[in-house]
């Protein structure tokens, strides 16, 4: 069974290197690292920003996930941050990273922990357009 090295929801920058650092591990040979940043863009539509709100147990949610996709064969290691909070164009939103003996392990394992962190940790994204429309996504289910 791998550990849960990192598993945060927060309103300061997220750190590409300190989720790195969290996952290093000697019997590593892979890493799937995901960077969710803001886009400028959503499906053409010009974005000017957006917001992130987590309901007070996120944290716990995302740790539940992060200890499920640890449990499985050959995860050494996860780590996953989440922004709150007013983000600009370019800002990560979100930072996931899995280390495992092999790159394929890594690959899964990466992908089953953000992707399961979208669709179930109750983090909710109030997008704002340049044209002033507002749309919250997630607001429906658990994530967005």
């Amino acid at each position: 069974m791998g550990d849960v090295r990192l598993v945060d929801v927060r309103a300061t920058p997220l750190s590409v290197d300190e989720v790195l650092a969290a996952v290093r591990d000697r019997e590593a040979g892979g890493v799937a690292l995901f960077l969710g940043v803001v886009r400028a863009n959503d499906h053409g539509r010009a974005v000017a920003g957006l917001e992130y709100e987590a309901h007070p147990h996120a944290v716990e949610a995302m740790r539940e996930i992060a200890e499920a996709v640890a449990a499985r064969s050959g995860v050494l290691a996860v780590a996953a941050v989440h922004r709150i909070g007013a983000l600009d164009i370019g800002d990560y939103a979100v930072l996931t990273a899995a280390a495992c003996a092999h790159r394929h392990e890594a690959f899964r394992a990466g992908q089953d922990l953000i992707d399961r962190i979208k669709e179930e940790v109750p983090i909710w994204k109030r997008q704002t357009f340049l044209d002033g429309d507002v749309e919250w996504v997630g607001i429906d289910g658990a994530g967005g």
